[in-house]
């Protein structure tokens, strides 16, 4: 029998109220079993089973559709859909391409037998884990979802409830956003009260969190959040000039905090200092050209190029965004294949920038690698249809740095929508996250993809380019993250494909968290792992700057090449969608014995804002693909 669901705001709609603001399925009080103290007032039961009339009301708008939670994960296979791998054009070297599966890439055999391991480090993060990012100097991931559930799995503190109406005393004593200690696993419940459900955010110069936008109330927020783990939020909700739902924001080279698209908002506009507001946005004709009708430009990826200029990918094209004078100065080729963005949600990062020289005028290549996505405009659609057609294959790889880029084709070894792609300190890339069918919604995905893969695009062999690592057994699914900690392990939360913290449902609210450990902890090379010394790392650094890191290494012999310094911006994760996500390379001049088993790896700092802007990174030595614990360093 199932559990019955609260859904106030199919209440609310039915009764033509204008009151509906925070408000659809909730979860009844049984959820919160890991806390004795009770709900507060329940509102009167819906059983949300009955998603089509869920639809019929269009509760929340034609984009934001309800598939049967509680349906058949393996439905697809009775439809006989053909596979997917991209359009003929985008597939030149395949022997054949309609109805046909993609040939197998050719997967690079492993250094030893260690393929990485998945352990649990908690069962409950007291919220599903929609959006997440690692906070400096402090020890723990923010972790927050929505308030519009009004339930989680955490009680807000000492009897502390936020007062949705006043007149009738209505409130909500659950917490939505977290601090998550990643030693301990222990949580602190923050209160939060306007709605961050599909938001975005990224952290300032003094390594503060700063969030925009969300849902109804939450959407022209801006929200600020210092001092972890004593912090408390901060929030503006008339700040923005256009409401922004399913945005991107990034830092600029000049500081400022760009927030581009969301729905119903082709624009962007910058972050205005706390306590203003913006009067009106910048309009942005791109987005409104890259929109179709699935929408499939929503959470654009967005990456500051060293050039200065902001690279914005939405649906399948790109751009170049000049922040000074607000213009668009160059488009890039048509990515072919398919659709990449929200809802037929790809992943995408800057691949890391290589500095070469301390000259501050040398650009340094830059790369964006585009994976994975639908290769139909209407996989939304279709999905509401029960149609479930195979994700993308493919990459795309495009020097946005050189005068006439032209897109480079890799493919993955299996298909992936939904998914997170993360940047290890070793420069490599983890591919995490997601299923092999479907499209980003409620219930709108099948086949969870519970095999992570390395990248490594440094690889000399162009046909080992991929790796595929140890499965997890928890499917990762709709609002899923993933986070790079200081330890070099990954941090894996969240995925909730359901209205509401559901829990018996075909991909239950998924509570649990995981750590990823990559190859590089394998245990026959544990001896060999560099550390850096205690203080032997700069807490600041400035731009150009010589320094010094002292290393403990078990080797008796060195070679220069096969060190590494390498500096790492924690990205804010959501949908798929790293912002700010960004890995430097930094020169390497010397290495030296200093002592037994001690060495001095003297580098240089980045050369100027545009190649890394001011703010916290994760500085790791890397010696023979081995990365050390990383050390907090501030760039400014």
């Amino acid at each position: 029998m199932r559990l019955p669901y609260l859904l106030l705001l199919l209440l609310l709609v039915a009764a033509g109220t204008a009151a509906a603001h925070d408000q659809p399925a909730v979860a009844n009080d049984k959820s919160v079993a890991a806390n004795d103290q009770p709900a507060t007032a329940q509102a009167p039961k819906v059983d949300v089973t009955d998603f089509r009339s869920l639809n019929q009301h269009k509760v929340l708008g034609p984009h934001e559709k309800f598939g049967n939670p509680f349906g058949n994960p393996d439905d697809f296979k009775d439809k006989n859909l053909p596979n997917d791998v991209g359009t003929p054009q985008f597939q030149a070297d395949l022997q054949s391409f309609v109805g046909q599966p993609a040939a197998a890439p050719v997967i690079s055999p492993p250094v030893d037998d260690f393929l990485g391991k998945f352990e649990l480090f908690t069962d409950n993060s007291g919220v599903s884990a929609m959006h997440s990012i690692v906070l400096p100097n402090c020890d723990h991931v923010l972790m927050y979802d929505a308030t519009i559930w009004r339930i989680s799995k955490i009680l807000l503190p000492n009897g502390q409830c936020r007062i949705l109406n006043e007149t009738t005393g209505e409130k909500d004593c659950f917490a939505h956003s977290v601090l998550l200690n990643t030693k301990t696993a222990q949580l602190i419940p923050l209160e939060l009260h306007t709605d961050t459900w599909c938001s975005s955010g990224g952290l300032t110069l003094e390594g503060n969190l700063i969030s925009t936008g969300g849902f109804q109330g939450g959407a022209n927020t801006v929200r600020y959040l210092d001092g972890c783990p004593n912090c408390a939020w901060r929030e503006y909700p008339a700040a923005l000039s256009a409401p922004r739902w399913y945005s991107t924001q990034a830092q600029t080279a000049d500081g400022r905090m760009i927030v581009i698209g969301g729905r119903a908002a082709q624009s962007f506009e910058y972050i205005p200092k706390e306590g203003t507001s913006n009067a009106k946005p910048f309009f942005f004709d791109f987005l409104q050209q890259t929109q179709d009708p699935d929408e499939n430009n929503l959470y654009p990826f967005v990456f500051l190029s060293p050039d200065r200029n902001i690279f914005v990918f939405a649906n399948n094209r790109s751009v170049l965004l000049n922040p000074d004078t607000n213009t668009v100065v160059r488009e890039f080729p048509v990515l072919h294949g398919g659709h990449r963005n929200y809802p037929a949600s790809g992943m995408a990062v800057l691949l890391p920038l290589e500095l070469k020289t301390s000259d501050p005028k040398e650009i340094p290549d830059a790369e964006v690698l585009v994976c994975g996505g639908s290769s139909h405009i209407d996989s939304y659609t279709l999905a509401s249809k029960n149609m479930f057609y195979q994700a993308l294959r493919d990459c795309g790889r495009l020097k946005i740095t050189r005068e006439r880029p032209s897109w480079r084709r890799e493919l993955m070894p299996t298909p992936r929508i939904m998914g997170d792609m993360v940047i290890l300190p070793t420069g490599e890339v983890l591919m995490v996250n997601g299923a092999q069918r479907g499209a980003s919604g409620w219930g709108f995905a099948r086949d969870p993809n519970l095999t992570p893969v390395l990248f490594n695009y440094k690889s000399p062999d162009k046909n080992h380019l991929f790796k595929e690592l140890a499965p997890t057994t928890i499917p990762r699914m709709y609002h899923s993250t993933a986070v790079v900690l200081l330890e070099g392990k990954v941090l894996i939360a969240g995925s909730n494909t359901n209205n509401g913290y559901i829990y018996d449902a075909m991909y239950p609210t998924e509570l649990r968290v995981e750590k990823f450990s990559p190859p590089y902890f394998s245990p026959t090379r544990a001896d060999k792992k560099p550390k850096i010394v205690d203080g032997g790392c700069p807490k600041t650094m400035t731009y150009g700057q010589e320094l010094t890191i002292k290393v403990n290494l078990n080797e008796k012999k060195i070679f220069l090449k096969n060190f590494k310094v390498t500096m790492y911006v924690p990205a804010f994760t959501t949908h798929g969608v790293a912002m700010n996500q960004r890995l430097v390379k930094l020169l390497v001049k010397d290495a030296v014995k200093v002592g037994e088993g001690r060495y001095d790896v003297t580098c240089v700092a980045p050369p100027n804002s545009a190649v890394a802007p001011t703010g916290y990174y994760m500085l790791t030595v890397v010696h023979n693909m081995l990365p050390t614990e990383a050390e907090w360093v501030q760039l400014k």
